[in-house]
């Protein structure tokens, strides 16, 4: 019998991390999912000038937010740009990103959710 090979991995994963104001949280969220995100985390976070800010007896910290999402390394690059654009706008659109390549991933279906791969079928 002849052994078929299948490629089931045609694109990268990446984690992409990103820390925004909580009040920003829904918008950044829909942006990133507009580029094929099925996955997104999110947790409380804390930026670095809470420390800075506290030993100087000021309490200016605002709640921010921890985005992780898995994306496709062939989105994450128009993704960061996007992202960087924006958080050039200030204020509260202020924020930090960045993408950790994934190198493997368990199992065809997990995969395929994560990639937003239709194609992926479970093999019986």
């Amino acid at each position: 019998m002849e052994e078929q090979q299948r490629n089931i991995a045609p694109v990268k994963l990446e984690l992409l991390m990103a820390i925004v104001h909580n009040n920003k949280l829904a918008y950044y969220s829909s942006i990133i999912q507009s580029y094929q995100a099925n996955l997104q985390f999110t947790v409380a976070a804390k930026g670095t000038t809470h420390l800075i800010l506290n030993y100087l007896g000021l309490s200016a910290d605002r709640p921010k937010s921890l985005i992780m999402s898995v994306v496709r390394s062939d989105e994450a690059g128009a993704l960061i740009d996007l992202l960087k654009e924006t958080f050039l706008k200030g204020g509260d659109y202020k924020g930090v990103a960045f993408t950790v390549r994934l190198t493997s991933t368990i199992g065809a279906l997990a995969y395929g959710f994560l990639a937003n791969e239709q194609s992926v079928k479970e093999e019986q």
